[in-house]
């Protein structure tokens, strides 16, 4: 059945072999021109796919020199009778069928493009982003943004079923700076006076609850002017939403029903509810990250106790500072060269370790190490009984003063061993919650000094058995907070917020603000929350993160339309860029930038 008014318009891809035998329109870009000498045929492409078009010289030659001038990317419409294809092509969906043409209309001619406009086409990522308008006639990328709207499509039924209320928020909002950079916009009539892009909807949203709305989402764009990686850009989208008068079981719920809704809808995908859980603490025990990868082992285990004055430098000097021993078993490890696992000792120090120590016991049984020899026999044979170590594997150990960063770096090295050891299943989702991250965290200010952060935002409501903490030992605070994590990818987090205006001021001065900071940051929060606040909390996803996994892909640029680079410019549209000194004049700014050295 075809979408357009015209019965006869269809789109490339749509056509099987039950169209065989009906006169049909189509209209697209041309993919590929073939003569074979009184037969032309003309891949046509559109956002559906392609289907061969067939222009025969014996049934019209004026028809036939006419398909002859034809170039890739011209712009066509092609009218004719489908029928059934001499040469089956089964690696495209129309490979049955293909359209015998009787009329042709050139709407307009192309340049050659700069690059073949295929997925199999070795293309500069520069260059890709500079004619990003070509780089999206590609299908892969056609097909990931037809993606991202099907799930935003699942996302707004579901919430709505839900009883949610879609309501838009501000784009142009107060700078409250605590995390990342605003981005922000000057004020031509409050000379000297700036908005901020929102980075998220958060205190909105919060006063849209205690203005009675107790079911709020939004599919919004959220900005960051931070460094990118693969999975980050300056402006994002994220799925937000708040709920009134719950606990953290009411969120989780309802988001446990959207995503089993969204992965089947759009996938075919079943997930299993409830979601696995496991508390932050735990998660980095085991696995050295808040976002753990489940599709593959690789688990740490403690060594502390076990070598514990064995006699080996870099175990003992570790110990006796406070810190920790830890390793991983990678089950058939043995086949490592040791050129390898030197690989995987740079590997790791590059996440501030000074080294790695390794044991592997070869398929013949025999012990070969990095460390033995400094080891009583009895020592390293409960050194691998309690790695689980047998023949064909391999240990790969960390030893640091500091129990966080040996850790973390055990976490990103099962990653990568995972990933050389091509262990990690494709099509696989494994899902998880991770709950009850600390309330704080320490850093640096901006002289240096160290002080508490909140780990979320200081709104993120505490566990109520930890309240007493918040004066004795603020740092060892739980929150009500969880993160919903994707294949080792977060994919939303969210919280429990407060909503008592006493445990708000508590939580402001764990963090040293002061009263006049209070005021001028969030006095507009406290002065809502003296008029009646429900208990409330939310969650948010990262929708171009949720799409990439979704899609396969590598990165949230290939589900972005329109995605900056590195560096945050747009090499498309030539920005960020010089504005006149009329429109600086008008927004009374003067710019005082130093020059740059040759």
């Amino acid at each position: 059945m075809s979408i357009f008014l015209n019965p006869q318009r269809h789109y490339c891809g749509s056509l099987r072999e039950e169209h065989i035998g009906q006169r049909v329109t189509v209209c697209g870009w041309c993919a590929r021109m073939r003569d074979l000498g009184g037969l032309i045929f003309i891949d046509l492409r559109d956002r559906e796919g392609i289907v061969q078009c067939v222009f025969d010289e014996a049934d019209n030659k004026e028809l036939f020199d006419l398909a002859f001038t034809v170039r890739s990317e011209y712009t066509l419409k092609i009218e004719g009778v489908v029928r059934q294809r001499s040469s089956i092509n089964d690696k495209i969906p129309t490979g049955r069928i293909e359209i015998l043409a009787d009329s042709l209309e050139i709407y307009e001619k192309a340049d050659t493009p700069p690059f073949e406009i295929s997925d199999e086409a070795s293309v500069n990522d520069a260059l890709r982003l500079k004619y990003r308008y070509l780089d999206l006639r590609r299908p892969s990328l056609q097909k990931s943004l037809a993606l991202r709207h099907k799930i935003a499509h699942v996302a707004r039924q579901y919430f709505d079923e839900q009883g949610f209320l879609e309501i838009e928020t501000p784009m142009l909002t107060k700078s409250t700076p605590e995390g990342a950079r605003d981005y922000l916009v000057p004020s031509r009539v409050h000379p000297g006076e700036f908005y901020a892009l929102p980075q998220s909807p958060q205190q909105y949203k919060q006063l849209l609850m205690l203005s009675g709305f107790d079911r709020y989402i939004q599919i919004v764009r959220c900005f960051r002017d931070e460094d990118l990686r693969a999975d980050r850009q300056p402006e994002f989208t994220q799925i937000d939403l708040e709920m009134s008068f719950v606990d953290q079981e009411d969120v989780m719920a309802v988001n446990e029903g959207f995503l089993q809704r969204v992965f089947k809808e759009v996938l075919d995908v079943d997930i299993t509810l409830p979601i696995q859980r496991l508390p932050y603490q735990e998660a980095m025990e085991r696995f050295g990250s808040d976002k753990p990868d489940l599709r593959f082992g690789y688990e740490i285990f403690d060594l502390s106790e076990t070598v514990k004055g064995c006699g080996f430098g870099v175990f003992d000097g570790a110990l006796e500072q406070g810190g920790t021993v830890r390793g991983i078993k990678i089950e058939g490890g043995a086949k490592f060269s040791r050129k390898e696992i030197d690989s995987l000792t740079e590997f790791v120090k590059t996440y501030r370790v000074k080294g790695l120590a390794w044991a592997k016991v070869n398929e013949n049984g025999e012990l070969s190490s990095s460390f033995a020899k400094f080891l009583k026999p009895e020592t390293m044979d409960a050194l691998l009984e309690k790695a689980g170590a047998g023949k064909g594997d391999l240990v790969l150990i960390v030893a640091d003063a500091d129990r966080e960063t040996a850790l973390n770096a055990l976490g990103m090295l099962r990653c990568e061993v995972a990933r050389r050891m091509d262990v990690i299943p494709e099509g696989v989702y494994k899902l998880l919650w991770v709950t009850d991250f600390p309330l704080f965290e320490y850093g640096e200010d901006d002289e240096g000094k160290k002080r508490l952060y909140a780990k979320h935002h200081p709104f993120t409501a505490p566990k109520d058995e930890d309240l007493p903490l918040f004066e004795q030992n603020p740092i060892a605070m739980r929150a009500k907070a969880y993160d919903i994590v994707l294949n080792g990818t977060e994919l939303g987090g969210g919280s429990i917020r407060i909503h008592r205006s006493d445990v708000q001021q508590r939580m402001f001065k764990a963090l040293g603000f002061e009263e006049a900071d209070i005021q001028e940051r969030f006095g507009h929060m406290i002065e809502a929350f003296r008029y009646g606040a429900p208990p409330h909390g939310g969650l948010a996803y990262g929708l171009d993160r949720l799409v990439m996994l979704m899609a396969g892909r590598d990165s949230i640029r290939d589900v972005i339309a329109f995605p900056k680079v590195q560096n945050a410019s747009d090499l498309m549209m030539h920005c960020p860029s010089p504005v006149d000194e009329k429109q600086l004049k008008e927004l009374s700014i003067a710019l005082d930038i130093p020059e740059k050295k040759e």
